[in-house]
């Protein structure tokens, strides 16, 4: 995974209003969940970090482990949720999850697809179902995407996350779902057809 730094200071002002007046002035309200319990219930550390700051963070296709740096305090974590404005899309609240070395998290991985597939070049058009796939592991062991090599997928098959395996990782996706296939195009019909009819000719 990538490593990113962000730097933020702590809230003790809480609540709608206050939040309100925090992004007035470019921040963007947090939270940070790690260990800590009450009542069996997570305990939050509140704190604000600059729009700036998670702009780079956010609006990416790439996956990060942060280094929060909290009124001087570091903290490693990962993304947890992400909250937007239903109308404007601007980002209204954040929440990190703390991570270490021992506890494996759960996190959704990009997929990227290798290779030329049979069924391209046969004229058929490659589908993807899926963008990411969840996986489970210690958080220095989660790669940055998960290669998926496609070379040998032919018109009308698919590849489902049952028939992936990589080493140190344990797919949470279900195994029924399919990550990518090729569809049939009229173009990959009329080809088909082409082969079928050049045979039949030869023998007659």
């Amino acid at each position: 995974m990538k490593e990113i730094k962000v730097t933020g200071q702590k809230r003790t002002d809480l609540g709608k209003k206050a939040s309100k007046l925090v992004r007035k002035e470019g921040l963007v309200p947090c939270n940070l969940y790690g260990e800590a319990r009450k009542d069996g219930k997570p305990v939050a550390l509140s704190f604000t970090a600059s729009m700036a700051e998670l702009r780079k963070l956010v609006y990416t296709p790439h996956i990060y482990v942060v280094e929060l740096v909290i009124d001087g305090e570091s903290h490693t974590a990962v993304l947890k949720e992400l909250q937007f404005h239903p109308v404007t899309d601007a980002l209204l609240h954040v929440d990190f999850y703390e991570v270490n070395d021992q506890k494996p998290i759960t996190i959704g991985v990009p997929v990227k697809l290798v290779g030329l597939a049979q069924g391209v070049r046969d004229g058929g058009r490659m589908n993807m179902s899926i963008r990411k796939i969840n996986v489970k592991a210690p958080y220095q062991q989660i790669p940055e995407h998960l290669d998926i090599n496609v070379t040998d997928l032919r018109l009308g098959k698919s590849i489902k996350v049952g028939e992936l395996s990589f080493e140190g990782l344990e797919l949470v996706t279900p195994k029924e779902v399919v990550v990518c296939s090729i569809k049939a195009t009229r173009n990959s019909i009329q080809a088909a057809a082409a082969a079928e009819e050049e045979p039949a000719a030869a023998a007659e």
